[in-house]
Formats: C-alpha cells, structure tokens, sequence
C-alpha cells in the first residue's frame, strides 16, 4: 500500500470511531465532544487539499511507506 491509501483509510478510520463515540445514539456514545475529532480530521483533509501537505504523508514517508507520488506533496 502507499501513502495515498493509507491517509484514505487513517482519516476515514478516524471520522467514523469520532462519530460512533461522539454521537447520542450510538450504543458505544461516550461524549458528544468526540465530534470536534470528526471535524479536526474534516479541517486537516481540507488544508491539505488546499496546500498539498499533510502531516501523516510526512510521517508515513519517514517510515519509510512507499509513495507514488501523487500524495500530499511529498514528491
């Protein structure tokens, strides 16, 4: 997998365990502040769109995730 992909799936991972845990009716609500999670991950996606850099690009390509150059800015 590449760093595009794991980026896609972090950020979609993290939307849905933020509104499972932030929304009244879920059987696992624990607080409805775990809502401003789903919107920092929203805010993150969008300045990386706008600025091509996101921080878990960077991290991942440290890591030594393999890219193919299309992602985040880190050609």
């Amino acid at each position: 997998m590449t760093v595009e992909r794991y980026i896609r799936l972090m950020a979609g991972f993290f939307v849905l365990l933020s509104l499972a845990l932030g929304v009244e009716a879920s059987p696992i609500f624990v607080s409805p502040w775990f809502l401003a999670f789903t919107a920092f991950v929203g805010l993150n996606l969008f300045q990386s769109g706008i600025t091509n850099f996101c921080p878990p690009g960077w991290l991942l390509k440290k890591l030594g995730v393999p890219d193919n150059g299309a992602s985040c800015g880190l050609r």
